[in-house]
């Protein structure tokens, strides 16, 4: 597949993806952002907020996609 066609159907899955969340799909993902190890401090004034948890989560399902992607491409 040529790299532009697959950076054209990249985009349109994430449009796509945008999209639901946008409209309603986000209940599903309430609860992203609120892990565990997610940092959250809040004082009057100040607020920081370090996702570590959420961030890790991400990472490793794009590794995970990115290695499968690599995969099954050697067979095509």
């Amino acid at each position: 597949m040529q790299t532009g066609k697959l950076l054209v159907l990249l985009g349109l899955l994430l449009v796509a993806l945008g999209a639901f969340l946008w409209l309603g799909g986000g209940s599903l993902f309430s609860w992203f952002g609120r892990l565990p190890g997610d940092i959250r401090v809040e004082r009057p004034g100040f607020r920081f907020y370090a996702p570590l948890a959420s961030m890790l989560l991400v990472s490793l399902l794009l590794s995970a996609v990115l290695w499968l992607v690599r995969r099954l491409s050697d067979y095509v």
